[in-house]
């Protein structure tokens, strides 16, 4: 009797434990969130306070084109500028507080990249923008009065940083033989000056004159020492990245925040004032009409763009005040044309870094600033400390 064979099939029984899967997940996400925040606070240095910047100077910008006596706003019965410069203010009061925030966990987390920026012949001057930003931010401010004494604690919160650097980087062009101004010189020194003029208007709105006018002084002799030896083209103009080449905006932006500065100072737009505000308009047109030095650093976004929006916010700053002391066509036109182009391209920008927001957290070669090929650097005098 033939035995029946039945086959045997073997069932394959899958079990599904998504609980632990899911703890996987929420793990691998808690492994992410750290690498995320590192890679962030290693790739952020201080040029990324232009963006703050320009939204303070902004602020300020709207805050004097809103005033009553401004020419510019006096055929507008509506609410919409009040409300442009409230959000504004706002939205910088936001970016400057997540940047100071940032920073600051890079100070305690990469200490040794700080020190780094420290050291660096462009990357020092960028430090000075985090006070210059406040400073801005302060003088925009909607709710304060000049007057009163937070206004004057925090000008001096925001105002020490900008001593102690002076010491150290204008000392350092006096005594050390290595970081002369003749090797160290670039556009970029030219914020260091800024930020002098940008105290010195703050002291000058509380009425501190005598204070507004040492910082006024020290800003302004250095400008003429800096705009020389750029004019000269020296060794420290031949090793400026080209990524880094509308930082060359400040040439304009200084003279333009002098006017504004010493405006405050006096009173009113003297002939001072105009002159500085002229020579601060005849270098804009110079740069304007050379469009092919900036077209290399322009196959590329960066943060450095953010260099276009500020300066020209400054000469759109002079460009009210003078049509407020001489109130006549010419004058108003000048004011029309800066404002708009101050806020056109202020938006463009925004957008602009909207767009390419991935963009912006990535770390360049050295410090996140572009810079010149690393058999250069080596070679270099600029890197010796």
């Amino acid at each position: 009797m033939e035995s029946l064979e039945i086959p045997v099939k073997e069932v394959h029984i899958k079990i599904d434990n998504s609980i632990s899967s899911s703890k996987e997940r929420d793990t691998n996400l808690g492994h992410a969130k750290p690498i995320v925040l590192m890679s962030v606070l290693s790739s952020i240095h201080a040029g990324y306070f232009r963006i703050s910047l320009s939204l303070c100077s902004q602020a300020l910008l709207w805050k004097i084109m809103i005033a009553p006596d401004s020419p510019s706003m006096s055929h507008l019965r509506s609410n919409l500028p009040y409300m442009a410069f409230h959000l504004l203010w706002y939205l910088a009061l936001a970016t400057q507080v997540s940047l100071c925030f940032l920073y600051a966990l890079k100070c305690v987390f990469f200490f040794d990249m700080v020190k780094e920026e420290f050291l660096h012949y462009i990357g020092v001057n960028y430090l000075y923008a985090p006070s210059i930003s406040c400073l801005l931010l302060l003088q925009s401010a909607p709710m304060m009065e000049p007057d009163s004494i937070l206004y004057q604690t925090l000008f001096w919160v925001f105002g020490i940083p900008v001593l102690s650097l002076n010491t150290k980087l204008y000392g350092q062009w006096f005594t050390t033989e290595k970081r002369f101004l003749s090797i160290m010189a670039n556009p970029a020194s030219q914020v260091s000056v800024i930020a002098n003029l940008v105290a010195a208007r703050g002291a000058a709105e509380m009425g501190w004159r005598e204070c507004a006018l040492c910082l006024f002084s020290l800003g302004m002799v250095h400008y003429l020492v800096i705009f020389v030896t750029l004019y000269q083209r020296l060794p420290g103009g031949n090793n400026f990245p080209t990524t880094l080449r509308p930082v060359f905006f400040l040439f304009f932006a200084a003279p333009a925040t002098a006017s504004l500065a010493w405006n405050s100072i006096c009173g009113n737009f003297d002939t001072l004032a105009k002159m500085l505000f002229f020579l601060s308009l005849f270098i804009f047109i110079s740069l304007v009409c050379r469009p092919t030095l900036f077209k290399k650093s322009m196959k590329r976004f960066n943060v450095a763009w953010w260099a276009y929006s500020f300066p020209l916010t400054f000469l759109a700053l002079d460009s009210v005040q003078y049509a407020q002391e001489v109130k006549d066509q010419v004058a108003s036109g000048l004011m029309l044309i800066f404002s708009s182009i101050s806020v056109l391209i202020f938006l463009g920008v925004m957008l602009l870094t909207a767009a390419n927001s991935s963009c912006l957290i990535r770390r360049d070669p050295v410090l996140g600033f572009a810079t010149a090929p690393k058999d250069k650097q080596k070679s270099s005098p600029l890197n010796a400390t």
